[in-house]
């Protein structure tokens, strides 16, 4: 029980101060730790029955397979979707946003994490008025958005750039719904909005026998003047290949949505973003190629570097076969190697040296009380300090008898005793006194 108090004794005391030093170590190093990815996060889409919102449901299903609640919240469109970004008191860190309405310079807390579909924007007229071009518009009543929506500022942008603006036309700030009832009732002669071509809504205009969709003959000029359009093409027929509708091939252009988010979003979350937009964007339509969104790219907002970093190398090793979780808790750990191997690497050389040290003093502090009576010994050999001698000998051997080494010690221990039989013998050739 003794000796192997001893042994415990002998590992707290070669132990205990370089735990506390690895402590110490550990504790400094996770102060460069990159806090955990939240478990909750807000993304700003559109109206209840928009693409938006639909969308957002979708990122909400995706991220919740990596244990990540995503909350949709409704809005009234882009521009309530970028100012609630730049409001870190709304709570939103994601939205979706139609192109050409924020840039870095007036939105510097925000970034892109690339473009993930084509919004069509589609002009839709009475049958019975002449118009070709944008500049036609003038002296019209005109459907051009809600306030709060995305399609107002891009189309009177474009209007704009026609010359046509509030002073020469009446812009009406009705709903896509809204807009096309209002054309279809004889209220407005010219309505905009953005909406993808297989919706309802769209089919039943192009069909509408007093109701004709824009062909943008300007389509080249637009995308030179807003680079973030990009011209489509609707072919001949393929809305009804029955009635061939349309008629023949439209040009349309096509602000790109992009998901934006807050600069300061976890990286872990871009990262499962982009992967969401994968998976939901990926897939080919009426004006996209399979895989061909999302998209890289960013012409107003810069792309977030995190984002980029996933589109070129994809997902992190370790989230590519272990869980979220695991993995993301594993990445963030990773700065903790440096003081790990900084301490292990070292003490894997150190340790063994100061348990032979340990080791080693147990038997030759026993030297020293030997050569101690050695000393006395050849100092004074008097029969009147035989008494003594002996019993300082016999304590020496007593504590000796006790010592537990390993076996690669055993030599140390046995020449000690050689060395004490020694002495005793030396003590022995002592007379007493008669």
């Amino acid at each position: 029980m003794g000796s192997r108090m001893r042994l415990l004794k002998d590992w707290a005391l070669i132990l205990g101060p370089l735990l506390l030093f690895i402590l110490a170590g550990f504790a400094l190093a996770y102060q460069y730790v990159e806090p955990p990815p939240p478990r909750h996060i807000v993304m700003a889409t559109g109206t209840e029955k928009g693409a938006y919102y639909a969308f957002g449901k979708k990122y909400a299903e995706i991220l919740s397979r990596s244990g990540v609640s995503l909350e949709v919240r409704r809005s009234a469109g882009s521009i309530e979707n970028i100012a609630l970004l730049n409001d870190p008191k709304s709570g939103v860190q994601a939205a979706l946003v139609q192109g050409g309405l924020a840039d870095d310079v007036s939105n510097p807390d925000l970034s892109s994490l690339g473009r993930v579909f084509l919004e069509p924007l589609w002009v839709f007229h009475r049958a019975d008025l002449k118009v070709e071009h944008l500049s036609d518009m003038k002296g019209l009543r005109i459907a051009v958005g809600p306030e709060g929506s995305g399609t107002r500022p891009l189309v009177t942008a474009l209007l704009g750039a026609s010359g046509v603006d509030a002073a020469n036309a009446t812009f009406l700030g009705a709903n896509s719904a809204e807009s096309a009832q209002l054309l279809l009732d004889g209220t407005a002669d010219v309505i905009f909005f953005t909406m993808a071509a297989e919706a309802d809504l769209v089919r039943s205009l192009l069909h509408a026998p007093k109701i004709k969709v824009l062909n943008f003959e300007q389509a080249d000029a637009l995308t030179r003047l807003f680079p973030y359009l990009v011209k489509i093409v609707l072919p001949a027929g393929v809305v009804d290949m029955a009635q061939n509708i349309p008629a023949h091939d439209v040009t349309l252009v096509a602000p790109a949505a992009s998901l934006v988010v807050r600069r300061d979003l976890h990286p872990a979350i871009v990262g499962l973003l982009v992967s969401a937009a994968r998976e939901i964007h990926s897939g080919s339509g009426l004006f996209q190629k399979g895989g061909e969104y999302p998209q890289a790219l960013a012409t107003e907002l810069s792309l977030n570097e995190n984002a980029a970093h996933y589109y070129k190398y994809g997902p992190p090793i370790l989230q590519r076969y272990l869980p979220f979780g695991l993995a993301t808790f594993l990445e963030r750990m990773r700065i903790m190697i440096i003081p790990i191997a900084g301490i292990l690497l070292p003490l894997g050389r150190i340790l063994p040296m100061i348990y032979q040290w340990r080791i080693k003093q147990r038997i030759f502090r026993w030297y020293d009380q030997l050569k101690h009576l050695e000393r006395d010994l050849r100092a004074d050999k008097s029969p009147e300090r035989l008494p003594q001698y002996l019993e300082r000998i016999h304590h020496i051997e007593d504590q000796v008898s006790v010592i537990r080494v390993p076996r690669a010690f055993s030599d140390l221990l046995y020449n000690l005793r050689s060395a004490i039989d020694l002495v005793r013998q030396r003590i022995a050739a002592i007379k007493p006194n008669p």
